[in-house]
């Protein structure tokens, strides 16, 4: 019976006088070569395209988050329209609600961050002029008009810049419009338009191309509902331990904290650095240790509880592959690259178990 493996060895055994380990290596190599060529090319037309792509990943996220929502009301008996205008209705309160609450502190507290702003201007213009330091008024004057004088001569410079970001705020435009559309239409008719892109294939792969969509969507479900469990706890912790010390804009803090925590590790890190150097600057330098230690703290029980035991038994991706594909979609796409890179590495791993394994054909029986 000639089964791939004997065809296998049939075909080392009649190379021309090449060790074996050699041109299995080769054989590895070419295939390789062909995956990574063929990463290269998506990885390529998705920059060009990221204007679409970004939002309508975005749209996925929350589609993942909502679905399940939507479909628990269907159950209960709920209209699919009513189930779905209230499941976005809901998002729209809660981001409301964090934007009003954030906005309504800043104003809030704005008068009093003038004044501690001015007084800590004012004590490290001291401390620098002190005689551990040894700097002078002089040194200070010149200081600020050397970088009055460096605004000035790239004028230019900024002033395309702020051209740039009129430019990117309309891009956020009519990228939002994007998310707002492409959710709607997920949450109405995304199985029918899996069901159609799937249609589209070969019909000897729409089996294992169905499936292996089915337990990705499943993944990615799984994987926002935890990675919202853990910002929550990120924000909570942060935001209270910054309230109870006293450090200005708790709420902000809270809710940057919140949105950080989507990127897996680094997020709330980042954002606990923010309220960090907050304490530092408006509460002295003993607050702002005692804010390290929550940010810390906090930090801890997400790296040895929340993550191993909540996202990743949702995604089943070890943790130190979880750092890796953050800093890799940090390098190649930026923010949306370390926000999407857990998502695409779950996603991918589900589908190419669930191939490798032919899933569909144990479903069958």
């Amino acid at each position: 019976m000639n089964t791939p493996e004997k065809h296998e060895r049939t075909s080392i055994e009649n190379t021309a006088g090449l060790p074996k380990g050699i041109v299995i290596a080769s054989a590895w190599s070419w295939r390789l070569l062909v995956i990574f060529a063929a990463l290269a090319v998506i990885i390529f037309i998705g920059s060009q395209i990221t204007e679409v792509l970004i939002p309508f990943a975005v749209a996925l996220l929350i589609g993942a988050l909502l679905v399940p929502i939507v479909n628990s009301l269907k159950r209960k008996g709920w209209p699919k329209p009513l189930a779905i205008v209230t499941s976005l209705l809901g998002l729209v309160i809660v981001i409301s609600v964090l934007v009003f609450l954030t906005v309504t502190q800043v104003r809030t507290a704005l008068p009093s961050l003038e004044t501690r702003s001015i007084e800590a201007f004012n004590a490290a213009k001291g401390f620098l002029t002190s005689p551990q330091i040894g700097f002078t008024q002089a040194d200070i004057n010149n200081a600020g008009q050397d970088i009055l004088k460096y605004v000035q001569d790239n004028s230019q410079t900024f002033t395309a810049g702020l051209s740039h970001a009129g430019s990117a705020f309309g891009h956020i435009v009519v990228g939002s419009l994007l998310v707002i559309f492409s959710l709607i239409f997920i949450l109405i008719d995304g199985k029918q338009m899996w069901k159609w892109f799937v249609g589209l294939l070969p019909r000897r792969s729409q089996a294992a191309v169905n499936g292996s969509g089915e337990v990705s969507w499943t993944a990615l479900s799984h994987f926002v509902k935890s990675q919202v469990l853990v910002a929550a706890v990120d924000a909570v912790g942060i935001g209270l331990g910054a309230f109870i010390l006293g450090v200005p804009l708790a709420i902000p803090i809270a809710v940057l904290v919140f949105f950080a925590s989507f990127i897996p590790v680094v997020g709330a890190i980042f954002a606990g650095i923010i309220a960090v150097a907050l304490a530092l600057i408006f509460n002295g330098w003993v607050v702002a240790l005692i804010m390290l230690g929550v940010v810390i703290l906090v930090q801890q029980i997400e790296g040895h509880l929340l993550q191993p035991f909540l996202v990743g038994k949702a995604v089943s991706i070890h943790p130190l592959a979880i750092v890796l594909s953050v800093a890799i979609g940090t390098i190649l796409g930026g923010i949306p690259g370390a926000l999407f890179a857990v998502p695409i590495v779950a996603v991918l791993s589900k589908s190419v178990t669930y191939i490798s394994n032919r899933g569909w054909e144990q479903a069958k029986h």
